[in-house]
């Protein structure tokens, strides 16, 4: 009997329990605040921290970056994330699962905004996205647009340009190829995130208005444009504030003036107060601590945290969770169309090669060709760190490009560098090559071929293409000499143009590499120069591509080179050459950082380590090199072509708050091929110091036939030609002329127009994110 009563009240409470699970609303898109309401205090908590990280549990596929929490109760389902931003990063093996998962190595963001061309980056992002999707995964963490500061710094292949414009731009094109898949985009690094070294605890200091006019804007224009799904703050400070903890950048500008309505997550690690993140508007707090769910718990009990700001970043991390794959249940493949996507990889890959030099030798008529350079054998797709672990499936050398494309390649010299390169990996990895590193491994030291086998070599082939190569990754900055020739590459050219060049034959020097590099000094000792950047798997494809003429090169640089290290106004506040080393997955919150608080109060604070002033205020890139008359290697927005190009600025006028300029370009030489028009601004002289130029809008051609024309319409907004008031807090538009200017690059205009704005106009901001320390800006007056 007491068994039976016993066993009754079991099913009772059974019956209790799952009467109370029937009770529990279950998630969907139209109850969002209906569930917030029906969590508990701790499942809140849960839902505003990540789970996981590429080496814990909580992964959907080794290698991904973590999850979303879930509560089953309420039907939440965990969602995705993976880093990008030319790669879906994840393990290509699983364990006790013989299948390779494969994903494509895309060209870099660099390479991809050398283009100039918006539907370019759409076509890698619509790709990218549908192997998130295909994989079952549902945030690539990317893109990334911060911008290129300085050449050296470690992220600059992760990022698109010296240009907020450009940036922004081909950042929305980005995303919206992502998203078409519907999955989502996390915009990183959110913001001034503009150097490595010490990035967790670095200040960025800076006023008002280059903040505005140059660090936000590239991210305001992806905003607006593309409504990324989410944001993700980045490690540094910026003015004192480390940048998940500002109220001023999360809540006042992204939400208030830009209007986001997405989700913000801080990088992995990043910040140091997860409760000031929470009331900063810092709805994620990535991947997720026990500390700081400890803090949130408490400091929401205690009403340190009001319960309106936690659901409020609870019902944002809802709101993303609806809309993701994962939530509703779709059933992905598992695997990817890779040979459609690596013809994506080839097509835009060669579209941002950038034609430096061409002294009648491109494209290659010969057929026989000598390939030197370690690089032109163990090409570089991209850069490393979180964002690229590794090269991929695969990456196409040199030497099987230029097989492809017909030519025939010096067989014993190609014996000679497979040697060399064996022996170079024993030097540089005894132990083995590292299966994980935040920071380039190094290169391969030249190889230097003997006189008696020059002398052959000479006489064996037509012409000698040089690669020179360069890398480099996230938690680390590039040294100068990185950006200068090295002494076996100096020798290299040196070597080779002379032996080549008094035979009668030519040298072509083909450059795969991450950031600027200088070129100055020994250019004219070679034919041909051609900047590829970084491709990605089809790297030595793409190159060929363009050698042999299948593709005419219409990239354009989308920074400028410098004639050295020092010649930017940039560059006395950047930490040139300076020692550092990231503490393994030293990423921010304390982890190993555990130095007495004592210790860091006393500790001097060293500028361009701790802190680094923005004393060149809007001067940046083209914007300093030309206002201030400035030689430079290449400028902005330069590139050749195989023919030659004629604009003519048919319209330029103002239609309300909306600017049209007409640009008929026509192909004028013999060769079809396709041109990116630039259109810069020059504005009237008034109360602020201005830039003597800059682009507004660009845009690129079909193909064109020779002696085929085609009109492009170039569109930006009024008050897009306004700079940044910091006394007012406003957007000044001054009153008066504006030349509009249509160029091949920012020093080569080829026709303009004046429009006439009759009446100043002033659009009022947020005062927020000020410096707490005096800067002087750089000013031409």
């Amino acid at each position: 009997m007491m068994k039976k009563i016993f066993s009754l009240a079991v099913v009772a409470t059974m019956c209790g329990n799952m009467a109370v699970q029937a009770q529990a609303p279950q998630l969907n898109a139209n109850n969002i605040d209906e569930v917030v309401q029906a969590m508990t205090l701790e499942e809140k908590v849960h839902m505003v921290l990540g789970c996981g990280m590429s080496f814990g549990d909580d992964v959907k596929f080794p290698g991904t970056a973590g999850r979303t929490y879930a509560i089953p109760r309420l039907g939440i389902r965990p969602v995705y994330l993976a880093d990008g931003p030319h790669r879906l990063i994840m393990k290509q093996k699983r364990p006790y699962d013989s299948n390779t998962y494969i994903t494509t190595e895309f060209p870099s963001s660099t390479t991809v905004a050398a283009t100039f061309d918006t539907e370019a980056a759409k076509a890698v992002g619509t790709a990218l996205g549908r192997e998130v999707k295909d994989y079952g995964l549902d945030v690539l963490l990317a893109p990334g647009i911060n911008l290129m500061r300085s050449p050296l710094c470690g992220r600059n292949h992760e990022y698109y340009s010296e240009d907020p414009v450009l940036t922004g731009k081909m950042a929305a094109g980005y995303i919206k190829g992502i998203q078409s898949n519907n999955v989502g985009t996390s915009l990183k690094h959110f913001a001034v995130n503009s150097q490595e070294t010490n990035r967790n605890k670095m200040d960025s200091r800076l006023t008002p208005r280059p903040l505005r006019e140059l660090y936000l804007k590239g991210f305001e224009i992806a905003v607006r444009e593309a409504a990324p799904w989410t944001i993700m703050t980045s490690y540094n400070k910026v003015n004192g504030r480390y940048t998940c903890e500002d109220i001023d950048l999360t809540e006042k500008i992204l939400r208030d003036e830009w209007g986001f309505k997405g989700l913000v997550m801080s990088d992995w690690n990043a910040g140091t107060n997860a409760v000031i993140s929470m009331i900063a508007g810092n709805d994620m707090m990535q991947p997720g601590q026990q500390k700081q769910y400890n803090d949130i718990l408490e400091a929401a009990k205690s009403g340190k945290l009001p319960m309106s700001v936690l659901d409020r970043s609870v019902r944002r991390t809802l709101e993303l969770v609806v809309r993701c794959n994962s939530f509703n249940e779709y059933r992905y493949a598992n695997r990817t169309d890779f040979y459609a996507h690596a013809a994506i990889d080839r097509k835009v890959g060669a579209e941002g090669i950038v034609l430096l030099e061409n002294n009648n030798i491109l494209p290659l008529r010969n057929t026989r060709v000598a390939l030197y350079g370690v690089t032109s054998y163990s090409m570089v797709p991209a850069g490393v760190g979180f964002g690229s672990v590794n090269v991929g499936y695969y990456c196409v050398s040199l030497v099987e490009g230029m097989r492809g494309a017909g030519y025939t390649v010096d067989n014993s010299l190609v014996k000679k560098y497979t040697k060399h390169l064996a022996d170079e990996e024993k030097r540089l990895f005894p132990k083995g090559r590292p299966s994980f590193t935040l920071t380039p491994l190094e290169r391969p030291a030249e190889f230097i071929p003997s006189v008696e086998d020059l002398a052959t070599q000479v006489a064996d082939n037509d012409v000698a293409i040089i690669t020179l190569g360069r890398t480099s990754g996230e938690g680390a900055d590039r040294r100068i000499r990185d950006f200068e020739l090295k002494i076996g590459e100096r020798e290299l050219i040196e070597t080779l143009s002379k032996a080549y060049h008094a035979a009668g034959k030519k040298v072509v020097v083909v450059l795969n590499i991450c950031s600027p590099m200088e070129v100055a000094s020994w250019r004219g000792m070679v034919d041909a120069v051609v900047c590829a950047f970084q491709p990605g798997q089809e790297a030595g494809n793409c190159v060929a591509d363009v050698l042999s003429g299948k593709v005419n090169p219409s990239g354009k640089l989308p920074m400028t080179f410098a004639m050295k290290i020092g010649d930017a106004a940039a560059d006395k506040n950047f930490p040139n050459d300076m020692e550092f080393r990231m503490p393994n997955f030293a990423m921010g919150t304390g982890m190993n950082f555990k130095k007495k608080e004592e210790e860091i109060k006393a500790k001097v604070e060293e500028k361009d380590y701790d802190y680094t002033l923005y004393e060149e205020g809007v001067y940046v890139g083209y914007r300093y090199f030309d206002t201030f008359n400035k030689q430079v290697a290449y400028p902005f927005g330069y590139g050749k072509s195989y023919t030659t190009f004629a604009y003519s600025l048919k319209r330029a006028t103002i239609e309300g708050n909306r600017c049209v300029a007409e640009v008929k370009v026509s192909n004028t030489g013999s060769v079809a091929g396709r041109e990116a028009v630039q259109l810069y601004i020059a504005a009237p002289k008034g109360r602020l110091d201005k830039p003597i130029k800059e682009l507004k809008a660009f845009a690129k051609t079909r193909m064109l036939a020779p002696g085929a024309s085609e009109t492009l319409t170039l569109t930006w907004n009024l008050m897009d030609m306004a700079s940044f008031n910091e006394k007012t807090s406003a957007w000044e538009l001054a009153k008066g002329d504006y030349t509009v200017m249509v160029a091949a690059s920012s020093a080569d205009v080829r026709d303009k127009a004046v429009v006439k704005v009759p009446k100043a106009q002033r659009q009022k901001v947020h005062r927020a994110m000020l410096p707490k320390v005096r800067i002087t800006n750089l000013t031409h007056k």
